[in-house]
């Protein structure tokens, strides 16, 4: 039998390690002395102690290789866990290329305007949302506020609650920019179930996968950050996958003070 400090050098496993080995019943001692509480190991225990530091190598927690262990004798079973593990190293090698393009094409925006960037660009998925929507043509963008006047008239009856966070948002249906005559819906997240009015309407909005930038500050900026959102986009990897839509984080009904506004960009995308 060989002590505990003996076999730590053998397996290359630190003392620290092997009692907390024991303690989980991963690698426990071929014998522990009752009187001193001393543990020795067996040397055929070292193949077990390789085994297991090789399966830590391959990423497997503790947990995953005590059941491993525990079917050890099992091919088929051992074939499936290494198959689990692959896969999910593929998923994370997937991820990390993702987020190499997005380090290449930061440092090729930092290269050409000698900054970071004026607005900072993420990838994020909107998540499901029950909404209050009214979709209208409206004289021009600058009208959009008759269509939340509309909205908060016609759901005062029913006592709509709000979710947090609401998202309320503007989306905007016309494929180019328009001088007038423009299509634009918006949306507030709540919270219950209502039944639709004239012009309110109650739905399920599917997750959404986006490329957007928030700002603060006047409207005047949108242009700026819409070209730097689209930019973005083209140089990523990914498609427009439907309209464009604004979230208000700060509201001019929340603010008078242009600057004070906070407002997202948001582009649906879809990877190419």
């Amino acid at each position: 039998m060989l002590k505990i400090g003996d076999f730590s050098k053998l397996s290359r496993i630190s003392i620290r390690m092997l009692r907390h080995y024991d303690e989980i019943g991963i690698l426990t001692p071929g014998h522990v002395d009752e009187f001193t509480g001393y543990r020795y190991y067996s040397e055929a225990q070292l193949p077990l102690a390789g085994m297991i530091q090789a399966l830590k190598n391959l990423g497997f927690g503790l947990a995953v290789i005590k059941e491993i262990l525990d079917k050890y004798d099992d091919g088929t079973e051992m074939e499936r866990f290494l198959e689990i593990k692959r896969s999910e190293l593929m998923d994370r090698l997937e991820d990390i290329h993702h987020r190499l393009q997005l380090l290449d094409s930061t440092v090729k925006w930092l290269r050409k305007d000698g900054n970071l960037m004026d607005y900072y660009v993420t990838l994020k998925t909107l998540p499901e949302r029950y909404v209050a929507s009214v979709r209208q043509v409206i004289p021009a963008y600058d009208c959009e506020s008759m269509l939340w006047e509309l909205m908060n008239r016609e759901m005062a009856s029913q006592n709509v609650v709000q979710e947090l966070p609401c998202y309320g948002m503007a989306i905007f249906h016309d494929k180019g920019f328009k001088e007038s005559d423009v299509d634009v819906e918006i949306q507030v997240s709540v919270s219950g179930k209502y039944k639709d009015t004239e012009h309110v309407r109650f739905k399920t909005v599917e997750p959404t996968l986006i490329a957007s930038a928030t700002y603060k500050g006047s409207y005047d900026q949108i242009t700026r950050v819409n070209e730097a959102v689209a930019n973005w986009i083209a140089a990523n990897g990914y498609d427009f996958d439907g309209s464009s839509f604004c979230i208000y984080h700060v509201s001019p009904a929340q603010t008078s003070d242009p600057e004070e506004l906070v407002t997202e960009v948001c582009f649906p995308v879809k990877k190419k």
